[in-house]
């Protein structure tokens, strides 16, 4: 277990600030040893909860051609049916994670492909399971483009609490299956848009883990 790149400099700041604060608590109670221990008690919680936030495990995937691979870890919840308008144009099979602050941020890559097509849309800071959130949220959109021809659409979505999206792509990066290719500070939802006539291997509620969990397998 790592500590990932996007969380090293605010646990630095807030290792330092809470340093400052218990530091003063300490001299500003003249010395007061029960209210410096709750004071440091607190901090440490605190500090233990925005580290699990960035933790950045090591995960093996069984890289296989027909499967697409959960992008993130979280949960379920919307598998249907829906009209895609930023890319195809068409209807596609949607799959929905939810990630909450309690998962790994990691994002990682549900295909092996080339990335055809990559748009990032300012917006606004919907809770992630809200309907609009989708189209009017801060947003990334990524179309992967396997050996085989199979176009597979990502999408990463701010939500409330989430409002710093990362990527570490472009249009032509070539990327293997379960390869990080982005991150969510504090959680927030990712979508997966897959062809018709994909095989759904995941239902509603389940939970997922990024490269590993077989959200579905393509024919």
């Amino acid at each position: 277990m790592t500590i990932h790149k996007e969380g090293r400099t605010i646990l630095f700041i807030l290792l330092v600030l809470f340093s400052i604060i218990n530091a003063g608590i300490y001299y500003g109670l003249g010395g007061n040893v029960l209210g410096f221990k709750v004071s440091v008690i607190i901090s440490i919680i605190l500090f233990l909860m925005v580290l699990q936030f960035f933790r950045h495990p090591s995960r093996k995937t069984s890289a296989n051609e027909k499967h697409v691979i959960a992008p993130a870890d979280g949960k379920v919840v919307v598998i249907e049916k829906t009209q895609e308008d930023e890319f195809f144009h068409e209807e596609r099979i949607q799959i929905s994670i939810f990630m909450s602050p309690v998962n790994v941020h990691v994002n990682r890559m549900p295909v092996k492909g080339v990335v055809e097509f990559f748009k990032y849309h300012a917006g606004k800071y919907l809770v992630a399971w809200h309907p609009k959130s989708s189209t009017e949220n801060e947003r990334t959109t990524m179309v992967i483009k396997t050996e085989s021809g199979i176009q597979v659409l990502v999408r990463q979505i701010a939500g409330a609490v989430a409002r710093r999206i990362k990527w570490y792509v472009t249009e032509g990066s070539k990327l293997d299956q379960g390869e990080e290719f982005g991150f969510i500070k504090f959680g927030s939802r990712v979508d997966v848009f897959l062809p018709l006539e994909a095989e759904v291997k995941v239902s509603v509620g389940q939970k997922t883990k990024g490269g590993q969990t077989i959200l579905a397998e393509l024919s």
